[in-house]
């Protein structure tokens, strides 16, 4: 039986972003279920019903989904906000560990998005919000693996939404800049550093500090999701806070050779 109201369901939502746009989509009139790898020991906010889902599993993914359907008769918006950082320089990084990182911030967008498609297309109806980065769209050094995830993600999103807009479904990203959440903490560090790139890991480590604890708090990213998920014409791309805006701002009108040491500027970079 189909919900009285429309349903999302958000990844990653026991805490930060994710847990912020559970509690705006369900302050907009969403049932919401949140999920989060164990969220038995958690209080979930008013409006929104915790499930456990882990997105590196596909067994995990396919009884996160029926539950949701089971339980609401339906899924309306998809947000894919589970993810984790990485901080060091790509040489740092081995093989298996970038595999690690693809399999929760790439891999894990899919299983979910393969997950509710045949859903949503039946209903020829849909909307699947990608949380994705300012470092989705410019480059951030000793953020490498990261960034080439959400780069994956963005282009995954932007040609799917091609692919399902006649079945009524539309894909589109919010990418935020630095925001006001425990992300660094929650970073994988590489597994092979290396000395020559230990001031550089130096120097961004302290510039993500100063940068989260002056970002902007997790409700300005919510807010934007809450209009991607709802907007009747969405645009494909948002950015959320401050800095994004700038930094995208200064990106669609500067030629690439500025726009490169304004990037360097911007990391405390030697020119």
């Amino acid at each position: 039986m189909a919900a009285a109201r429309k349903v999302a369901l958000v990844t990653g939502a026991t805490s930060g972003i994710g847990k912020a746009a559970a509690t705006a989509l369900a302050g907009a009139g969403f049932e919401v279920i949140g999920t989060g790898r164990r969220t038995a020991h958690l209080t979930a906010p008013a409006g929104v019903t915790y499930l456990d889902l882990d997105v590196t599993s596909d067994e995990s993914v396919a009884s996160a989904v029926k539950q949701a359907i089971d339980r609401f008769g339906q899924i309306d918006v998809l947000v894919n906000n589970a993810g984790v950082g990485s901080t060091g320089a790509a040489e740092e990084f081995s093989i298996t560990q970038t595999q690690d990182i693809f399999d929760i911030n790439v891999y894990g967008v899919m299983r979910m998005i393969k997950a509710v498609l045949p859903h949503m297309r039946a209903r020829r109806s849909g909307r699947i919000v990608n949380v994705s980065s300012l470092s989705g769209f410019v480059p951030s050094p000793f953020m490498t693996v990261y960034v080439a995830t959400k780069h994956a993600v963005e282009g995954y999103a932007q040609s799917l939404d091609h692919e399902v807009r006649e079945y009524g479904i539309r894909v589109v990203l919010v990418e935020p800049g630095p925001i006001n959440t425990p992300f660094a903490g929650h970073s994988v560090e590489a597994d092979t550093p290396m000395p020559l790139y230990a001031a550089g890991r130096r120097n961004y480590d302290e510039l993500l500090e100063k940068n989260l604890s002056s970002g902007d708090d997790p409700a300005v990213v919510a807010k934007v999701i809450v209009a991607a998920a709802t907007d009747r014409n969405p645009k494909l791309r948002r950015t959320a806070g401050r800095t994004a805006a700038t930094i995208n701002a200064v990106y669609s009108v500067a030629p690439a050779r500025v726009f490169d040491r304004v990037i360097r500027r911007f990391n405390r970079m030697p020119s």
